[in-house]
């Protein structure tokens, strides 16, 4: 009779267990469905908009109390007063001067930069440094402004460039116990032939001295054809 019991009794809690399972998957099942059925929410844009008038730029007007003011900016017109000024020459710079004939070249030149300034060392090659570069610009400027305000330029350049040349170079520097004389030479030279397009191995003869001039540190400089010699 207990073995009979016990069977019982185990059908009836599979039946159970059996119609729990049931109930379980159906509610899962209409769980998943109402879900599917939502529709998705999609997020909701705020837009803001103004209709308003938009206020001028604040402008500033120049102050007294600051440190760095600009008094000049008081006296000018509003519209210029945006600009930048002038930068303020240079007190040392002064204008191309140079003289030329048929023969001859002299010119006045600005003291070309040190010799630890002119040429860096990269990858074992010798290069141009940025002040090198800028000198040959600038003597190349002052030649041809000197060279277009002479009636004598093609009468010049063709004397030079067919021709064995002298070189002399004057250089005034405003101490010249920390200068050598022969350490613009190169520089200078190329500069010169460059803006002449001449070849610089016509020259045959260089002449250098050294002077002093705490107030225009300067070069002059003078090229002129000399005569083959056989």
């Amino acid at each position: 009779m207990e073995s009979v019991r016990v069977a019982s009794v185990s059908q009836q809690d599979r039946r159970q267990v059996r119609a729990k399972s049931q109930q379980d998957s159906q509610s899962s099942l209409v769980t998943r469905l109402s879900r599917r059925a939502e529709p998705h929410r999609k997020p909701v844009v705020l837009r803001l908009t103004r209709y308003g008038p938009v206020p001028p730029p604040r402008s500033v007007t120049p102050s007294l109390d600051s440190p760095a003011h600009d008094f000049r900016a008081l006296f000018r017109h509003p519209s210029s007063r945006s600009r930048p000024l002038p930068a303020p020459a240079d007190p040392t710079r002064t204008a191309p001067s140079g003289r030329l004939t048929s023969t001859s070249l002299a010119i006045t030149l600005p003291v070309p930069p040190t010799i630890n300034h002119q040429y860096a060392t990269v990858n074992a090659r010798r290069l141009l440094t940025a002040k090198g570069r800028q000198y040959k610009e600038s003597v190349a400027q002052e030649v041809l402004i000197v060279l277009g305000r002479s009636a004598y330029r093609q009468p010049l350049l063709r004397a030079l460039r067919s021709s064995d040349l002298a070189l002399s170079i004057r250089f005034h520097f405003t101490s010249p116990l920390r200068r050598d004389v022969d350490g613009g030479l190169k520089i200078a030279q190329d500069a010169l032939c460059e803006a002449l397009a001449i070849n610089d191995n016509r020259i045959t003869e260089i002449h250098l001295y050294k002077q002093r001039d705490p107030t225009h540190p300067r070069i002059e400089v003078t090229l002129i054809p000399v005569p083959c010699r056989s």
